[in-house]
């Protein structure tokens, strides 16, 4: 991909080595007191913080920081950043990171303008906020999509609940393939499936019959398919670091979901196994996806037919779905909850099963039986 920008509402900078100058731009128009949102150790190894803190001082900015955000962020961390922008009266909030720094940045700020806990006011009172710090995104991890959305999965450690809430928009994402080489590739590799789970839970979902956002949507398919064996077998592989970056945008930029009803079933099921378990969801995703796809194939097998001729070139649903596991194991994902070093037992299983979300726009509407069944087929 060439560099360009795009706005969509989300000002998108995107291109190998753009970060300083888009962001050094971008800082010209923030507020004056910027909270500085950033994870653990690799923004520091790799030398990023400092590079961002030299700009964020270069444009004038009174600077707060808010670190240490996990991989899975909680909602105990969600309030401790809405206290600090409330207590330290913060203008604007830059998430530099993957899509647990992007998301928990954009829960806090929504809570720290809402009067009101923020999980209750969207889960009871079904209402969404609309009243937002603004705030802008460095991607470091490409692969949730989260920079390109208004939405983010949040795991509540006392409900053992982890899904979406939903927040603002970012003013500004900027994706520089460059920074994807300071995160490990086992999280570019985890990254970018998750890339290719959301193209799927989009594609599956209805209408079945092919309409122009399903044949967009194969094509991205293809193009993180070919690009995800590239960089597995060459981690210097810039062109295919900078392809995958866009996949990740564009499955979640809402192009391939106009006019679709999406599925996003597999996710119900492991943001779920991720509450329990705090695992990693790209790998979580690899392992569900292909017995999720046994189960269900047979309710669109028309549907799951075409994915296979069109994206994976074999002829029938069942090779299709081989193809993807067959994927999974190449470029070292694990197809096992053994290999990810999990171990459930039965009363734990029925937990996850009983409390995952089930989403109307899966082809097979499954019960919490069915999640127990297919969690038994990953063991």
């Amino acid at each position: 991909m060439n560099k360009f920008d795009y706005q969509f509402p989300i000002r998108i900078h995107f291109g190998q080595g753009c970060f300083e100058d888009s962001l050094r731009k971008e800082l010209r128009s923030c507020g004056q007191k910027v909270l500085f949102a950033y994870g653990k150790s690799s923004i520091w190894r790799t030398g990023l913080y400092d590079r961002v803190m030299s700009l964020l001082h270069e444009a004038g900015k009174e600077v707060v920081e808010f670190g240490g955000i996990m991989p899975n962020p909680t909602y105990a961390k969600v309030q401790e950043g809405a206290h600090i922008v409330r207590e330290q009266k913060i203008d604007f909030i830059l998430a530099v990171g993957g899509g647990s720094v992007s998301d928990c940045c954009k829960i806090v700020s929504a809570q720290a303008r809402l009067n009101e806990d923020i999980w209750d006011y969207e889960n009871q009172k079904c209402l969404k906020p609309t009243d937002f710090v603004p705030m802008g995104v460095v991607v470091t991890a490409s692969g949730t999509g989260s920079e390109e959305n208004n939405s983010a999965v949040i795991t509540h450690e006392e409900l053992r609940i982890k899904q979406d809430l939903w927040g603002p928009y970012p003013e500004f994402s900027i994706l520089d393939p460059d920074l994807t080489k300071t995160v490990p590739m086992k999280q570019v590799i985890s990254g970018a499936f998750d890339s290719l789970s959301h193209c799927m839970e989009t594609y599956f979902g209805r209408p079945y019959e092919t309409n122009v956002s399903d044949e967009i949507n194969e094509s991205v398919q293809r193009n993180i398919i070919r690009n995800l064996r590239r960089i597995a077998k060459n981690p210097e592989d810039d062109f295919a670091r900078s392809e995958l970056m866009w996949d990740s945008a564009m499955a979640e930029n809402n192009i391939l979901k106009i006019g679709k009803q999406t599925d996003f079933q597999c996710h119900m099921i492991e943001h779920q196994l991720g509450a329990y378990t705090d695992c990693n969801h790209g790998q979580g995703l690899a392992v569900l996806h292909p017995t999720l796809y046994r189960h269900i194939y047979p309710f669109a097998k028309e549907k799951f037919t075409r994915w296979a001729q069109v994206v994976w070139f074999v002829q029938n649903a069942e090779d299709g779905i081989d193809a993807l596991e067959n994927l999974i194991r190449e470029v070292g994902l694990p197809t096992s909850l053994f290999e990810m070093g999990i171990s459930l037992d039965e009363e734990t299983v029925q937990a996850i099963a009983e409390s995952t979300i089930i989403r109307p726009g899966c082809c097979k509407q499954l019960t919490a039986e069915e999640i127990v069944e297919i969690f038994r087929k990953c063991i």
